[in-house]
């Protein structure tokens, strides 16, 4: 089976599992079993034993998961037994929080450039990194060889500055726009809008 066989739904949980095991790992359990991994996470434990089987055999029967070969076993899997240089777009207020956020680099993902079209932002620093002028963007990507972008642009500008993305060889953009872009096939892209999350939340409410 390839990656590509494998439904995104499966994928989408597997970080889900990987970030409890950490925490296991950090509270010091060294076995685990699909039961509780499940109790964490909210899913069944057959869901999970299903989910993993499609990678392989982690577990032996009746002794679980050892926590540290499995946590190394879903990094791998992810790609996060590395780490990602990624570009950030938008250097106003979210940009801003999202580059000076400590988590990334602990989960395999560093910023190492940020752009702005804005005079007010360009050349100013955020941490160690200056912000650099968009109009730059797709010779520096490409010169970097950047596959990983955040859009944290107004809704105006975000399909235009997909497209230099798409452009610049970014084949994965984590979308804080309210807005769907337009991309290729070979483009992932994930979004986080809070809108539509309290959107979906206040329906369950009275």
């Amino acid at each position: 089976m390839t990656d590509r066989d494998i439904p995104d739904i499966v994928v989408g949980r597997l970080p889900r599992y990987l970030q409890a095991l950490e925490h296991l790992q950090l509270s010091g359990a060294q076995t685990t079993s699909s039961q509780e991994l499940g109790e964490i996470v909210g899913v069944s434990a057959a869901q999970i034993r299903k989910d993993l089987s499609q990678y392989g055999e982690f577990g032996k029967q009746g002794k679980g998961y050892s926590v540290s070969y499995l946590v190394h076993q879903l990094q791998q899997i992810l790609k996060v037994d590395r780490v990602w240089p990624m570009a950030l777009v938008g250097a106003g207020n979210l940009g801003h929080a999202i580059a000076n956020y400590p988590g990334f680099g602990q989960h395999g993902f560093r910023i190492t450039l940020i752009f702005d079209n804005d005079p007010v932002h360009i050349g100013t620093r955020i941490g160690p990194l200056t912000v650099q002028d968009s109009a730059r963007l797709v010779p520096v990507l490409r010169e970097k060889k950047i596959k990983i972008a955040m859009l944290t642009v107004p809704v105006r500008a975000a399909q235009s500055v997909a497209d230099q993305l798409v452009e610049a060889g970014v084949r994965a953009i984590l979308n804080y726009a309210s807005i769907t872009l337009s991309v290729p096939d070979h483009v992932h892209v994930q979004y986080i809008d809070p809108i539509i999350y309290l959107q979906r939340m206040t329906y369950y409410l009275d």
